[in-house]
């Protein structure tokens, strides 16, 4: 499949869609399923919550949040069939979880609002117009009260990182990834509307988990 964004690198092979979750264990030495979870419980998922999960990839971020839900729901959106097919097959037999095959970034409406939104590791890969768009998607699908959840990089000076994370970064990240740690989100979400905001710092000061509050 031809990119859209020739230049970003959250729009995969079918070779790593296949194979992402393995790849991700391995290149992170394991430190990946510790990450996730503990981002995942700090989103304060009550068992009632419907959730949005855009960008969902393979359905393991939205099986770990299903673990606290009772009578709430997951909703997964994802553009690649490679991805929906291994969401569908980790996901089966949890009543309320669902996917559908939806770009982010372009202006969509489900017809229904959720208690949270939750992106993970995908906003960075997008030019910053885009960007907006995919936040306007997530204001526009939240309830009044609602909560943001973005699982991405921090804010930080590259230059002034170690060297064991400027030098990967540098490798393997996209350029429109380096534009992302230089923005002030706080201030970006607030001007799309949104309030109250807290964070859980991840792998020190270099990824984190934003919540912004609709």
């Amino acid at each position: 499949m031809e990119k859209i964004y020739p230049d970003s690198e959250v729009e995969l092979t079918p070779f790593l869609a296949r194979h992402y979750d393995l790849l991700l264990n391995v290149v992170t030495l394991g430190f990946y399923r510790r990450f996730i979870r503990k981002a995942i419980a700090a989103m304060e998922i009550t068992p009632a919550d419907r959730i949005l999960d855009m960008g969902c990839g393979t359905g393991r971020n939205a099986c770990l949040m299903y673990e606290y839900l009772r009578e709430g729901s997951v909703t997964g959106l994802d553009i690649s069939e490679i991805m929906e097919r291994q969401f569908l097959e980790k996901c089966s037999g949890r009543p309320g979880v669902r996917f559908f095959r939806q770009r982010i970034d372009i202006p969509f409406d489900l017809g229904e609002t959720f208690d949270k939104v939750f992106i993970s590791f995908v906003l960075h890969g997008f030019p910053h117009e885009v960007r907006e768009v995919v936040i306007r998607n997530a204001y526009s699908h939240l309830q009044k009260g609602g909560t943001f959840h973005i699982l991405d990089y921090g804010e930080f000076d590259l230059d002034k990182a170690p060297f064991y994370v400027r030098i990967p970064f540098r490798m393997i990240e996209c350029r429109y990834a380096f534009d992302f740690i230089e923005r002030d989100w706080k201030s970006i979400l607030r001007e799309a509307g949104f309030r109250e905001f807290r964070e859980k710092r991840l792998g020190g000061r270099y990824a984190r988990l934003l919540t912004a509050v609709k």
